[in-house]
């Protein structure tokens, strides 16, 4: 459609330009969104790093805190099958300082480890750049330091995980891991603070949800009245779990716990089957007080995966009540012993005296462990029921993480605004930084800029303000094509650095 001629035209075609011109571009926005889009960046970087960034752990030494693995610097071989010759970790500063744009494994927290970037584990193209150089006396580069000899490196390090041995995928994993407590490293024969499944802690597998699915959805007969895209079947787990229903074709729901795993609200961490059978000493606590009764990983045989699910699904109930049967059964017996004072949870539960001073040796009143490989759960408050006497202390001394609640590493919480705020690059906003910079630069050199700066500013404001009083969106093309006109002033703005240079005073530089 043509624009009228008549007079009313001019005004209907301004109209009619204001429309095209706010939409003309879609990454044209206001000066105030612009500013409040800068400000939500900078609440989110804060969020996702909301802990200071400036100092690397390894002066510290051996401690218990977040460690990342970097895949880039020490990638682990491409066959599965071969041992990872050069295992590397990281503090929560050097992942961002030191390999921000790497490839990173989180592994979450490790205890008893110390910061290996700038040690011989990386190469020397990867130097630590937030710790002193010892020969320069200058922050970074530090490489080819002795790493800590004492630190101890799983298969979390090359990205493997679990049981399963899988590689951890966060946009593909589905459900919660669960970290085990970590008796035994994988030199001893335990898992080294591994992150596990649910499904393959009981010994069915990380997909044991779908190929339970699959098998009962083999024995369902379609109804004559199902309606497409209903849910195509439903499995109830076991009172040990719980009440299970679930989607198989739902992406927002985490999956049920898997037969003969305990609620989440039962129970405060775990010890895998790895630590137990390294430590076997510690199986005789299953079912006693402040430990959930023993959950048994239920070997399939190949081929029959499915059906040992199926089978367990039917078993579980039963088994879960005769294990709690037999508790009862030990308790009793205990209960009307004489040579027992009284029962073995009276026993532990009483007040724990120092470490090593127990009179009476609450273990050896505990029931023979079962038959089976099993996990070890715990509650809140176990290490109160652990018998510290003479002859079991010496059990608990290579595992103080049993004696008492470990203390995580956390690195100071940054300000907003600071010069250490949550940024990647240690401080809080573009206006912090250029600050900052002029702080560091000669006298001169910060009137030359500053200058040149004013220049800049005189020139912008008249193209900021026709936008600020029409409410009109600057687009990007807008900008750019005004940058283009002030290149030709590029001569005005070196005029400005000459002028300042030439108004220096010699007293200035003692301010």
């Amino acid at each position: 459609m043509e624009p009228s001629a008549d007079n009313g035209s001019s005004g209907q075609h301004r109209k009619a330009r204001t429309e095209s011109f706010s939409q003309k571009s879609d990454d044209s926005q206001t000066a105030a969104d612009f500013i409040r889009n800068q400000m939500q960046l900078e609440a989110d970087a804060r969020e996702a790093l909301p802990y200071s960034i400036e100092n690397c752990t390894k002066p510290l030494g051996a401690l218990r805190q977040s460690v990342f693995a970097c895949l880039t610097c020490n990638p682990p071989p491409a066959d599965p099958k071969e041992p990872y010759k050069s295992p590397a970790g990281v503090c929560y500063s050097c992942s961002v300082q030191c390999h921000g744009e790497h490839n990173l494994v989180e592994i979450f927290n490790k205890r008893n480890f110390t910061c290996d970037c700038g040690t011989r584990r990386f190469p020397d193209t990867s130097p630590c750049s937030l710790r002193i150089n010892p020969a320069s006396n200058t922050k970074g580069g530090v490489h080819s330091e002795e790493p800590d000899p004492n630190n101890k490196y799983n298969q979390n390090f090359r990205n493997r995980f679990c049981g399963c041995q899988c590689d951890y995928d966060p946009f593909q994993q589905k459900g919660t891991m669960f970290q085990c407590l970590g008796l035994g490293t994988h030199e001893d024969g335990g898992c080294g603070e591994d992150w596990w499944h649910p499904g393959c802690i009981v010994g069915l597998g990380p997909k044991w949800v779908e190929e339970m699915s699959a098998t009962v959805s083999d024995k369902v007969e379609p109804s004559k009245n199902t309606t497409k895209g209903l849910p195509p079947v439903s499995v109830e787990d076991d009172a040990a779990g719980g009440d299970a229903a679930f989607d198989q074709n739902s992406d927002d729901e985490d999956p049920p716990p898997p037969p003969g795993f305990p609620r989440e609200d039962e129970f405060e961490g775990f010890i895998c089957y790895k630590c137990v059978d390294a430590f076997p000493w510690i199986k005789r606590y299953a079912g006693a007080p402040g430990f959930l009764p023993p959950v048994f990983l239920r070997q399939a045989e190949s081929g029959n995966e499915s059906q040992v699910a199926k089978t367990d699904v039917e078993q579980a109930s039963k088994k879960r009540k005769a294990e709690d049967a037999e508790t009862d059964t030990h308790e009793t017996k205990r209960h009307r012993s004489d040579e027992v004072p009284g029962r073995a949870s009276d026993l532990l539960n009483d007040t724990m005296p120092a470490p090593g001073t127990d009179s009476v040796c609450k273990f050896a009143k505990l029931p023979p462990f079962p038959d089976g490989r099993f996990s070890l759960f715990f509650r809140e408050g176990f290490r109160e029921n652990i018998c510290r006497c003479a002859s079991c202390f010496p059990h608990l001394l290579p595992h103080p993480q049993l004696l008492e609640e470990e203390e995580t590493y956390e690195p100071p919480v940054s300000e907003e605004g600071s010069e250490n705020g949550g940024s990647t690059h240690g401080s809080g906003s573009l206006l912090d930084r250029g600050e900052n910079a002029l702080r560091n630069i000669d006298r001169v050199r910060a009137i030359e800029g500053v200058m040149a700066y004013n220049h800049l500013k005189d020139k912008l404001k008249p193209f900021f303000q026709q936008f600020a009083e029409s409410g009109q969106a600057i687009s990007a093309e807008d900008i750019k094509g005004y940058f283009a006109k002030l290149r030709g002033d590029e001569q005005a703005i070196k005029d400005a650095g000459e002028a300042a240079r030439s108004d220096f005073r010699p007293e200035q530089s003692g301010y």
